[in-house]
């Protein structure tokens, strides 16, 4: 689920649906999502909240082809492509479609998220 230039995320639903759900672990994920907030890039780009393949059909290419179909139009653009990586398993595809690391973050007993960044090419 690609986010165009100038979309953005809905935070103040998201807050909510968090405020809502509140547990133990509220502190530690609001940390994370500070943390990510700072390595969105400034200007207009690309953003990727979430790419998902079925089990089921993993393995296959398809999330590929997704992230070539992604960076061809960033290309095209000349815009800049972001995202944040919550698995581990999914930085070397990034990586191999042009993304680079921008830094981790980690917090408490979260998962590790990798932003990434790529330009255009």
């Amino acid at each position: 689920m690609w986010l165009p230039p100038g979309i953005e995320p809905d935070i103040e639903e998201m807050m909510r649906i968090i405020d809502e759900n509140a547990n133990e672990q509220t502190p530690d994920l609001l940390s994370v999502l500070e943390q990510m907030s700072g390595f969105h890039p400034s200007k207009a780009c690309w953003y990727l909240p979430l790419i998902g393949v079925d089990p089921a059909m993993q393995g296959r290419g398809f999330g590929a082809l997704l992230m070539r179909h992604a960076a061809t139009r960033c290309d095209a653009e000349g815009t800049v492509a972001y995202l944040e990586s919550s698995n581990p398993r999914n930085v070397s595809l990034y990586l191999r479609h042009g993304f680079e690391v921008m830094g981790t973050i980690q917090v408490g007993s979260s998962p590790v998220v990798t932003p990434m960044i790529r330009h255009p090419q």
